[in-house]
């Protein structure tokens, strides 16, 4: 497909239009089935048309700062997981089974707990009133 503007030379009216190719056109205008719709007038020609171009500089831009606002985001994330390992204990895949130990037992820990579970056993927490929260985890590569 190609996008050419025309003018009208009766009325000089200009409009875009497409044709499927440079040689569609030719035909079309040699058989004077091309005409204005402002004037109906049958002499209408192909005017200069300047390229579209792409602005890259513009694209590259807003990649630098998706790639700003994701390293932003997991900067937040390794602070959240450094507290979160400083101040709770892990307990690895044991998660779900420490958890109701701590909530079903009187005695309660003073420091709470991390670690991992499937989405089916923090639905099961969550039916038995046990609060847990699931977040984002980056691990870390030292390769």
């Amino acid at each position: 497909m190609i996008k050419y503007k025309l003018i009208c030379k009766d009325c000089e009216m200009t409009f875009d239009s497409w044709f499927a190719s440079s040689k569609e056109y030719d035909k079309l205008k040699k058989k004077k089935f091309l005409n204005c719709h402002n004037c109906s007038s049958l002499n209408v020609e192909k005017s200069l048309m300047s390229p579209t171009l792409i602005n890259t500089k513009n694209k590259n831009q807003s990649s630098v700062n998706d790639l700003e606002k994701i390293s932003k985001i997991k900067k937040t994330i390794k602070e959240y997981q450094n507290f979160i390992k400083k101040n709770f204990k892990y307990v690895g895949a044991n998660f779900a089974y420490e958890a109701r130990s701590i909530h079903y037992n009187s005695k309660k820990k003073n420091t709470g707990i991390y670690g991992t579970a499937s989405k089916e056993e923090l639905k099961e927490l969550s039916e038995e009133g046990i609060d847990a929260q699931m977040i984002p985890w980056i691990e870390d590569k030292n390769n």
